[in-house]
């Protein structure tokens, strides 16, 4: 495919996410924009920006040529197979151990593919000092990125940060034997913006309690949502609920007295 189209809250992120998808950097292409899209007044008549991105100079290799991969970027994809000692007792041994190595690999391949891809999302939007670490516990997966133009990757209300972990939470369960829920951080803003959202949570819902009104929030992403839904959900004077479809879904906070 040598031409998609895609759409985003932005247009960086609609170019983006087609970037991704095509496997090519930004000078590799022509961006045709469609649609600038709209913030919205509170979520109400947003749209997202769509654009068309087109690959230049692009040839399909034939049948017979082999594609090699470039040498510069075999260091990110390699992966060194877990080495297993296997006693030779009985086919049923030798195959539960290999199907052991096979697991392991992929799961690794996975965080790999992933920490590139974050890394050429990043050189295309002109982040080029991008450091990335991970930390793996159970099926939870946490990217921490780290750079001096930390802004830019979060976004306004962390909205750009939003969307790298989404695309990143499919760009991990492509490669891996196992559901894996992603996380991608920067510094500790994601701590930080929970702690905001506690804040606003306990008065918004004072405010629906003294006023009597149900106070509709903004926008969020599901789990700042869920951060507010938690925060609240040991007092008996309210109740909170989402309405809307994605991504503009908004939580509901209403007095219950």
């Amino acid at each position: 495919m040598t031409k998609m189209t895609r759409r985003g809250t932005t247009v960086e992120l609609a170019i983006s996410s087609a970037l991704a998808s095509l496997g090519v950097m930004r000078d590799e292409v022509e961006v045709e924009v469609i649609n600038q899209g709209k913030k919205g007044f509170l979520g109400f008549g947003a749209k997202e920006a769509e654009v068309t991105v087109t690959i230049v100079n692009f040839e399909e290799p034939s049948v017979s040529e082999e594609v090699s991969v470039p040498e510069e970027t075999e260091p990110i994809m390699e992966i060194q197979p877990f080495e297993v000692e296997v006693v030779v007792e009985s086919d049923e041994t030798l195959v539960e151990n290999e199907e052991i190595q096979i697991e392991g690999l992929s799961d690794e391949v996975a965080i790999a593919e992933t920490e590139h891809y974050l890394k050429m999302i990043a050189t295309n939007m002109g982040i080029d000092d991008i450091k990335i670490s991970h930390e793996v516990a159970g099926k939870y997966v946490t990217f921490q990125m780290e750079s001096a133009k930390a802004a830019l990757l979060i976004g306004k209300r962390g909205q750009t940060l939003n969307a790298l972990q989404q695309l990143s939470q499919l760009v991990t369960n492509k490669s891996s034997n196992q559901f894996k829920v992603v996380r991608v951080d920067v510094g500790d803003y994601r701590e930080r913006r929970e702690q905001s959202l506690e804040q606003l949570a306990e008065r918004m819902a004072d405010k629906a309690v003294r006023t009597g009104k149900k106070i509709q929030l903004e926008p969020m992403a599901s789990y700042e949502r869920k951060v507010i839904h938690n925060a609240l959900s040991r007092r008996l004077d309210i109740e909170t609920y989402s309405e809307g479809s994605d991504p503009y879904r908004y939580l509901v906070i209403e007095s219950i007295r």
